[in-house]
């Protein structure tokens, strides 16, 4: 059992036990993959809320874990003919049967996943078509939990359920009906765009992969974890972001145009929510780019209305109007750019506006209960701004 964190991002979950079997073979021209899962039997008895409507009137009741909320299945199918790729692939899992994301790459780089949490049906499916050097890729994906979510506005004694205080809660396996698609442009397919180190070891003079995604979420979520501001002490918010949809797309650039040269970049722009209950809906986009040409690299970011770059920002739904950064190192050793640890030094410049939305900003002061002066966010007043130039050595052993 972990016992502590001091991120949201890894707030400690229940002790657990899991066993899984999967078998994969062949029938025909189908790929045939199922599996089965037992996982969360040390929450088995736990009780939990759950609310129902009747007549207009709203209604809490307890429910508890039982021994079939632990078990979870899934069968997926794949078909490949010449240039066309498709997969189809379905998951039920109990309550309590959490088997953590899937890791596969299917085909190509989809967003769309199987989030291997508890407490679902999950549908998806997809198609990849090679043409010449394109490749172009719709996935759909839907999914739906077993028990929904309680919204923050649900009367006493309700309340939304949490990872600390309950047996599951509703996040990533929210209902969700999602489509995307994906555009590839790959001339050298030997150095596949999705691999791990591809950074690395693509050798195209350009590849590229532009992917659009539309989510339709149509209830809420149970509650988030946050983190208080001595960066050690958990509390869940008392709701989550309400029905929504949001859209996201995503542009990868790479470029090996030299052998001594390399460009990756990375645009974005789409609409974004927070982790806690903040209904805030954001807009953003931006991009990041680093060139490395010998023993030197260069990296840089420019994004608008985005989240800050700490877990809290996003749990608080702290944004920047502008954010920027500009990097230049220089390597010690044999250059091993692009994520390898390696011996460097360097410079780096960081810049950001400020607004209501944005943490440290103070447009004017006023004074508190006991009259002495503070920061006061909501005073109108120009954007605020912040910087930090740095210079730093980095020594790998």
């Amino acid at each position: 059992q972990r016992l502590g964190s001091v991120s949201s991002l890894a707030v400690p979950r229940p002790a657990t036990k899991r066993a899984a079997l999967s078998l994969a073979t062949t029938v025909g021209p189908f790929g045939v993959t199922a599996g089965g899962i037992w996982a969360g039997e040390a929450l088995v008895d736990r009780t939990f809320q759950v609310m129902a409507v009747t007549n207009g009137d709203t209604l809490v009741l307890l429910d508890k874990v039982k021994e079939e909320d632990t078990f979870g299945g899934k069968v997926k199918l794949t078909w490949e003919s010449g240039r066309w790729h498709w997969y189809g692939q379905y998951a039920y899992t109990g309550i309590v049967a959490n088997g953590g994301p899937d890791p596969i790459i299917t085909f190509t780089g989809w967003s769309l996943k199987d989030h291997g949490q508890g407490n679902g049906n999950l549908f998806s499916t997809g198609l990849a078509v090679n043409v010449g050097k394109f490749q172009l890729a719709p996935n759909f994906l839907w999914q739906k939990p077993l028990v929904d979510p309680i919204p923050g506005d649900v009367p006493p004694p309700g309340r939304p359920r949490n990872i600390l205080d309950d047996p599951f809660s509703v996040r990533a396996n929210r209902e969700t009906r999602a489509v995307e698609l994906m555009l590839t442009y790959d001339p050298t397919p030997a150095t596949w765009m999705w691999a791990w180190d591809n950074v690395v070891r693509e050798d195209a003079r350009l590849a590229w992969s532009l992917g659009v995604i539309y989510r339709d979420f149509p209830t809420t979520m149970d509650a988030a974890i946050g983190v208080l501001e001595d960066g050690r002490t958990f509390f869940p918010f008392p709701g989550a972001t309400p029905p929504r949809d949001l859209w996201d797309v995503r542009l990868r650039i790479i470029s090996a145009f030299r052998s001594d040269r390399r460009f990756v970049a990375n645009l974005f722009a789409g609409t974004g929510e927070p982790n806690g209950d903040d209904p805030r809906l954001i807009e953003r986009y931006g991009g990041d780019a680093r060139l490395t040409t010998r023993s030197w690299a260069f990296e840089a970011f420019a994004k608008v209305g985005e989240w800050g770059p700490y877990d809290y920002h996003r749990d608080f739904n702290l944004t920047f109007p502008l954010h920027m950064m500009a990097d230049v190192s220089r390597t010690l050793g044999m250059p091993r750019w692009f994520g390898y640890p390696q011996t460097k030094i360097g410079v780096r410049w960081t810049w950001r506006s400020l607004d209501v939305y944005s943490p440290r900003y103070c447009p004017g002061q006023t004074p508190d209960a006991l009259g002495v002066l503070e920061c006061d966010p909501t005073l109108e007043g120009d954007d605020g701004s912040e910087w930090e130039f740095r210079t730093y050595l980095q020594v790998t052993l």
